[in-house]
């Protein structure tokens, strides 16, 4: 029974050691400030929003994370911060072992230019708004005409077509939204209009598109049109 005793109070000691090491260790680690904050860009995208904005954010505009202590820090709210950039999708905030505030981010993706009268402004690739950026422009369709409630969803799921298809997202530069709704399309190599209709059927016409211009473009014919016509199913329409 004392040998029993005896086990049963070693190992409360051991447990309780361990308990307070541990605490030690989580207080010590906590008090200490970090070392430096880093700022890594993940995806394909150039920089449309620089790292010292993402950075201030970051540290919450102090002069450098040096002056942070672990203990002051609130991951949650960093990363609510970020994600409430217009130019930033996702963020994932952490401190390293060695003491290194890191931000992963993830920028929005812009799959078109709208012009609004005097406004312009990027729709990203989950249908949203996206501001302009001063460091650099992206290679989307300028599309003009109107975007409202009723035509939005379908605009965006037009562009996401072209975006992801590598020959439209090289051909297609522009999109005019018409007063009934109906959409005219400029190509970047040739001199001629693509009547697209309504948003109706959108990727049976743009196959009809690439099989035509695989075809026309092996003979020079491209350079006689004024206009293809896509509205028509199982067919392509062009006019000298």
């Amino acid at each position: 029974m004392k040998l029993f005793n005896w086990i049963n109070i070693r190992l409360v000691l051991m447990f309780s050691l361990v308990i307070f090491l541990f605490s030690f260790a989580s207080n010590r680690n906590l008090g200490r400030k970090l070392t430096k904050s880093t700022v890594v860009f993940v995806g394909d995208n150039a920089p449309f929003v620089d790292q010292e904005t993402v950075n201030k954010l970051l540290i919450e505009n102090k002069k450098d994370a040096q002056s942070i202590g672990k203990d002051k820090l609130d991951l949650n709210k960093l990363e609510k911060a970020l994600n409430a950039q217009e130019m930033i999708e996702k963020s994932d905030v952490f401190v390293s072992i060695d003491g290194v505030l890191k931000a992963v981010v993830k920028q929005k993706t812009p799959i078109a230019r709208i012009f609004d009268g005097d406004d312009s402004f990027y729709i990203d690739y989950e249908g949203n708004r996206m501001p302009l950026s001063s460091n650099f422009t992206a290679r989307v369709p300028l599309v003009s005409g109107e975007i409202n409630k009723k035509n939005s969803e379908d605009l965006a799921e037009l562009f996401r077509i072209i975006y992801d298809d590598d020959f439209l997202k090289k051909n297609i530069i522009g999109v005019q939204i018409m007063p009934n709704g109906s959409l005219k399309m400029g190509n970047r190599n040739f001199n001629y209009q693509i009547d697209f209709g309504g948003t109706v059927r959108m990727k049976a016409k743009f196959n009809n598109y690439k099989a035509f211009f695989q075809k026309a473009v092996l003979d020079s014919s491209l350079y006689k049109y004024k206009t293809i016509d896509l509205r028509f199913a199982q067919q392509v329409v062009c006019t000298k």
